[in-house]
Order: structure tokens, then C-alpha cells, then sequence
């Protein structure tokens, strides 16, 4: 038996449907293998590549669309990083010295295809890194070791300047720098030791003397002190303060006397002048 238009229909409905639900598969499956669209996330900026040649289009943050296997988005960040570093360098007295540095440092945000082409994304290790040890043998070479921890402000400004310039060709943008320590050779570490030991012991010293001197001077104002009031008191004793004394001495002497004369055995008898 021949269907029924109304079947043949049926049919031709289910088979269309199968096939739209076959056709939206695939273009789902399309969708999530091709990856037509591309979110750039927070202080990033995406790199277009068209076929690999780099595009001057920049991308911001946000979801972008892409065409598939022709384009290509790059990821660089543009925030504010911190890069650590560790160099050596000759002082201009020829003392060999370690420095850690620590660099804050971000890509300028409309340069970032031109770096990423230029440079790439390992730009770190490529400039930032060879810049920095350049920048500290150069101006470490105009201090001597002594020079280096006493004038430290200096000589980080000094190197903060040359960064600035020489890392201003590649579009990276020096924020910060700071030199986080320095490490000097055993032998000179101990020199610098024994020199500031000899220092304390020279201050002290000097302080021991200005106590002396202070304590003799005062020994010397004390006796000249003591002269005066002597002198003085020498002034005061007069003629008649002597006499006077004399005859308390004989009265006292008076007093005790129990009305009996001493026995002498030789020499002349005491007499006591009894009308004074």
C-alpha cells in the first residue's frame, strides 16, 4: 500500500529534523573546537596574529571575537611587576661585590605588539636582566666599597636612572628599584669589622679622656676651692683670737687644779701666772 501524503510528510519532517539536530551538533562541537572567541581578562592586553605576523590591533580587556585558524591572540600582561636580579660588579676599589635588585616594571600598553614581536613574552630573561647588570657595574665602578654602603641612596638613584633610560627603548617602563643587599668578599667584610671596631674603641677612649679631664678639672677647682677657704680662715686668725685662746687654755687648766702642787724630781717647779 502507497502512505498517505499526511505520512509522507511526517517523514519528511523527522528527517529534517534529524538533520538540523546533526547540523546543530556539528556546529557546536565546531564552536568549541575552533574557539572563535577569546577573553582577554584584567591587565592584559591580547596581541593579535594573523597567520602568525603580528597585527598592529591591540585588543582590551573583555571577550573578543577571533577567526578561527587564521588568527591568533597573544596574552601579555601590562600590570605592574616585580622582577629580582642578582649581579655583580667591581667597586672602583676593586672590591668584588654582590647586589640583589629588586625591579617594579610594566609594558607600556600600546607598545605591547611591538615588544611581543621585538621581544617576545620572555622579556625578562631577554633585556630586562642584561640591563640590569649592566646599569650596576657601571655605577658601581664609580664607588668605592665604603662609598657603596654609605652613600646606598645615591647609587640606587644613580642606577634607577640608567634603567630608566635603557629599558625605555624596548617600551618597558621602570616604576621602582631598589637594591635589596649587598655582599662583599669575606676579607673585606672583616677589614670593615675591624675598622668599626677600632672606631668604637677610639670613641671610646676619647670619651674616657673628656672624663678625666672633666673629673681633674673639678679636683682642681675643689683644692683651689679648699686653698681659699684656708686662706681665709689664716686672715681671720688674729693677735688677740691667739692670746685669747692661751688664756682659756690656762683657766681650764685653773679649774682642774685640785690645789695641790705637782712633784717634780728635777728641773724648775711649773708656775702659772695667776694676775692674767
Amino acid at each position: 500500500m502507497s502512505k498517505e501524503p499526511i505520512d509522507i510528510m511526517n517523514d519528511l519532517t523527522k528527517g529534517n529534523s534529524l538533520k538540523f539536530i546533526i547540523i546543530g551538533a556539528v556546529l557546536v562541537f565546531l564552536i568549541f573546537a575552533l574557539n572563535p572567541f577569546v577573553k582577554v581578562p584584567a591587565g592584559h592586553r591580547g596581541v593579535v596574529e594573523n597567520f602568525g605576523a603580528v597585527s598592529d590591533k591591540i585588543l582590551g580587556e573583555g571577550l573578543h571575537f577571533r577567526v578561527p585558524i587564521m588568527q591568533n591572540i597573544v596574552k601579555m600582561d601590562v600590570q605592574i611587576q616585580k622582577s629580582r636580579t642578582a649581579a655583580n660588579a667591581a667597586t672602583k676599589d676593586l672590591q668584588n661585590t654582590k647586589f640583589e635588585i629588586v625591579l617594579n616594571y610594566r609594558v607600556a600598553v600600546d607598545e605591547v605588539n611591538t615588544v611581543y614581536q621585538k621581544i617576545g613574552i620572555d622579556y625578562v630573561a631577554r633585556v630586562i636582566e642584561p640591563n640590569v647588570q649592566e646599569a650596576v657595574k657601571s655605577i658601581a665602578a664609580r664607588y668605592t666599597a665604603e662609598q657603596l654602603i654609605t652613600e646606598r641612596q645615591a647609587v640606587s638613584q644613580e642606577i634607577l636612572v640608567v634603567l630608566k633610560e635603557g629599558l625605555k627603548q624596548y617600551n618597558i617602563i621602570v616604576d621602582n628599584f631598589s637594591i635589596v643587599d649587598f655582599e662583599f668578599s669575606a676579607q673585606f667584610t672583616e677589614a670593615i669589622e675591624q675598622k668599626q671596631t677600632a672606631k668604637q674603641l677610639a670613641l671610646k677612649a676619647e670619651q674616657d679622656l673628656d672624663r678625666i679631664k672633666t673629673e681633674a678639672k673639678q679636683t682642681i677647682e675643689q683644692a683651689k676651692a679648699e686653698a681659699m677657704s684656708l686662706k681665709l680662715k689664716r686672715v681671720q686668725i688674729t693677735p688677740q683670737l691667739i692670746e685669747l685662746s692661751k688664756v682659756e687654755a690656762e683657766l681650764k687648766a685653773i679649774e682642774k687644779w685640785d690645789g695641790k702642787l705637782p712633784v717634780y724630781t728635777g728641773g724648775p717647779m711649773p708656775f702659772v701666772n695667776v694676775d692674767k
